[in-house]
Formats: C-alpha cells, structure tokens, sequence
C-alpha cells in the first residue's frame, strides 16, 4: 500500500464546462486509522452528468461542494486495510468515494456499501450494467416511468449509459421504444444492436418532425436526461396520463440561464405526471434493490440487455476526460479506470 493519496480537489465554481483550473491536484500523506475506519483502494471511478450538476455554489440534493474538498464521484473499490469489522480486508465496495487513489471511510458514517463480486463479470459491469447506472435506469423507469405494454416511451441521451438500459427494459415490458441521440454512429448502435423502434439524430435531425414522424399516436412516456428545447418538443405531443421521469437536464448544466419550455401548461392539459428523482431515493430498500439485481443480471445473461464501456486510464485524466459527457466523446459509460482489479477482469 502506498503512504501517499493522491487526489483533485475542487477549486472553483466552473462557468459553463469544467476548465483544468477549476481542479488541483493534491498529494497528502495517508493517516493511521482510527476504530471504525476501513482504507479502501479506488479501481474505477465513475463520470456522470451529475458532477457537474454539483459543481454550483448551493446545496443541491447533496451539500454544497466547498473550496478545497476531494471533488465528489462515485467509485468502486477493494478494502485494503481495516478497522471495522464490517468490512474485513478484501471486500469490494462502491459509494462517494471520490476523485482520488484511496478513500479513508467510517463504517455507519460514510456513504459506502460492500457488494459481493462477480468473478464472472468485468468490474466495470458494476457501473455499466449494475450500481447507480443500472438502478437509475431501472426504477426511473418502472417506478416512476411505469410504462405498461403497448405504450410509446421516448428516451433521450439514449445512447448513454442509463439511457441506453432504460431503452432496452422499456422494449423487454412492451413498450415502442424511441431513441433520441446525437450522431450517426450512436444511432445506428440503438437501432440495430439494442433494437429500438425508432432514433432521431438531433445532430441532424429535426426534432419535432422526428416525433411527429416515429410517434403518430402520442407519448406515453418520456425518460428524460436532457431538458431545453427537445424536453418541450416532447411536451407538444404527451398524451393524456402520460408519465415524464425526470432523471436530468443535461442541456442546462452548463447553461443554466436558459429558458424553460413554453409549453408546462400541457401538463395540466393532458393530466401529466412529471416527477423528478435520484437514484438515492431507491436505495434503502434492500428488497427491491436486490429484485433490481437480479433481473438485470437475468436479462443480461438471456441477451436482452447490453451495455458498453469508455474507459479512461488514470486519475490525472478525471479533471478533462469529465468533460466528454457533454462535447458526446464517450461511447459507452464513462469511467477513469485508477488502479487494476485484484481479479484481472478488466
């Protein structure tokens, strides 16, 4: 084990996208642990629209991100050293581990949960196909979404990593399905690998009449990651009941001066159920986190769920690689990968 941790650090409130200066790099010598605390090794850290939703100078659905702080991020790692009991030395955990090599934790305290690992599966399934990805996916859709068999659903920023599952689980419960994301090759991987019904290229593509075109019955449902214009393109043809499971605005992160859809009325008029989340808001249930488990687990090894990965190597690369979430760089769930896998899956 190393004696050094090194780490970013928040160093400004960015204006529009993360520049390198709104980071530093940090090195500090590592502390004795104290009872109750485990050291845990990051392996791979998860890059997500939502490091830049908490990058504004206010409380959010987490505190405030201050000046000096580890920048905050979702990791997964190996216990290497420990003083808490329920974490023995070995066990793989994942939580807010943040932008850094190692993770000094209080057991009951900090935010970190141990799960058993796979040796079948890639570490990097656990956020491609599993963790935050896989849960948003699965219960914005089935618990908010509610989507029922024979009903159009719409997803955007469908060829990322929640999209993209949110998608294929909207077609394994019978939905029409219908993609919204940006370039030729993001397109054609939804149509004919994961088997969408119909995608629109916004890159090049009119919105609107691409709704109009693949949706002649109305909305349904509607996943939404994007917000602005193509949010109130899909608010002008919602059907009546119709459900909006807001799990981010992605266009607005770096923007967040724009304008509102002009058209929020049309959830009064067709009675629309629009209901913001976050995936925290599922998590203290052990019951139906494990039935999510399993059922991705189920509809992966029967073929009919996919995911892919970008990896990116190194911690160094965090503070630009996060920065590919919305320039639409990464194919795949972005992650850094920090230090290899005891098991050698990846």
């Amino acid at each position: 084990m190393g004696t050094v941790n090194r780490c970013w650090r928040f160093a400004a409130y960015p204006d529009g996208m993360y520049k390198p200066s709104d980071f530093a790099w940090s090195e500090q010598a590592l502390e004795p642990l104290r009872d109750g605390e485990l050291r845990i090794r990051n392996l791979l850290l998860s890059l997500d629209p939502t490091n830049r939703a908490w990058g504004v100078p206010k409380d959010t659905y987490l505190p405030q991100l201050r000046i000096g702080d580890v920048m905050r991020g979702i990791a997964l790692g190996i216990v290497i050293e420990s003083r808490a009991a329920a974490f023995p030395v070995g066990t793989y955990v994942n939580g807010l581990l943040g932008w850094q090599e190692y993770c000094t934790a209080r057991a009951g305290v900090d935010p970190v949960t141990a799960f058993e690992r796979d040796p079948g599966l890639p570490l990097s399934a656990y956020f491609g196909l599993y963790g935050h990805i896989g849960y948003t996916a699965y219960f914005g859709l089935l618990e908010v979404g509610r989507p029922r068999a024979g009903e159009t659903l719409v997803v955007s920023a469908a060829a990322g990593a929640t999209g993209s599952l949110v998608g294929q689980i909207g077609r394994i419960k019978g939905c029409r399905v219908i993609g919204i994301a940006g370039g030729a090759e993001k397109c054609a991987w939804l149509r004919e690998e994961l088997g969408f019904d119909g995608v629109i290229d916004y890159k090049h593509e009119s919105v609107p009449q691409g709704l109009d075109a693949l949706c002649p019955d109305g909305i349904d449902v509607y996943y939404e990651n994007v917000g602005g214009a193509i949010l109130e393109a899909v608010l002008d043809r919602v059907n009546d009941r119709a459900r909006i499971a807001m799990a981010g605005q992605i266009a607005v992160y770096n923007d967040p001066g724009q304008a509102g859809p002009r058209n929020l009325i049309n959830i009064v008029l067709h009675r629309v159920r629009m209901e913001g989340f976050v995936v925290f808001d599922f998590l203290d249930d052990a019951a139906a986190v494990a039935t999510a488990t399993r059922e991705l687990g189920e509809w992966y090894r029967a073929g009919r769920l996919r995911y892919r990965t970008h990896v990116v190597e190194g911690l160094e690369q965090a503070s630009t690689a996060v920065n590919m979430l919305f320039t639409g760089e990464n194919h795949g769930k972005l992650m850094v990968r920090i230090a290899e896998d005891p098991l050698g899956m990846d």
